[in-house]
């Protein structure tokens, strides 16, 4: 018998498919990036382009499609997600230099060590989003993070996050705002959670 973990990864890796039809969620990227406070740039004709400025990243849930791969200038980067894709994608990202580390951010290694982690439309999927933020703040010395909140559960989204629970787990008080563009409805909780100190 599947567990509920499983069971929202099957649904998810069923809503992925073959990972080529991602306008949809391309679009929320720029809107999840923006309230992460990061800068989206034209390179060369090419947008967004994100200088990391010599940064080492860690993407908890990137999916078959991180942020990370419109990024420039990173030292390090990874993208832990316990997905099942096609192998073009994990070849995607070992050409653009990025780790694709196929595990739960659950069992983040201890001795892992990043400047920035980012978070975003992740933790309703997850087994334990305390104890994914709790590994955040463990290996991150800042965290960006998006998420949706006060969504109903269904069988690919297990957890019911609010305002509340994020603040406590992070520590810290982020943004709420009820979004209505770029492909995105609903309340959201976002902001940079600066641990370094």
């Amino acid at each position: 018998m599947k567990t509920t973990w499983e069971k929202a990864q099957q649904f998810e890796t069923s809503w992925w498919g073959n990972c080529t039809s991602t306008y949809a969620e391309e679009t929320k990227q720029l809107l999840y990036a923006e309230k992460m406070g990061l800068d989206a740039a034209y390179v060369e004709g090419k947008y967004p382009v994100y200088n990391l400025r010599g940064k080492s990243i860690l993407d908890i849930g990137g999916g078959p499609l991180s942020i990370l791969l419109s990024c420039t200038y990173f030292t390090e980067a990874w993208v832990v997600d316990p997905g099942v894709y096609p192998d073009w994608v994990k070849a995607r990202y070992e050409q653009k230099g990025i780790s694709f580390v196929n595990i739960k951010g659950e069992d983040i290694p201890e001795n892992a060590r990043f400047d920035e982690v980012w978070i975003y439309n992740t933790l309703q999927h997850v087994d334990s989003p305390e104890k994914v933020i709790e590994n955040a703040r463990r290996v991150g010395k800042l965290i960006r993070l998006f998420e949706w909140i006060e969504i109903p559960t269904n069988v690919g989204h297990p957890h019911y996050l609010t305002n509340n629970s994020l603040s406590n787990w992070l520590g810290r008080f982020g943004a709420q705002e009820y979004l209505q563009e770029r492909e995105c409805y609903g309340m959201s909780f976002y902001g940079v959670f600066d641990y370094a100190e």
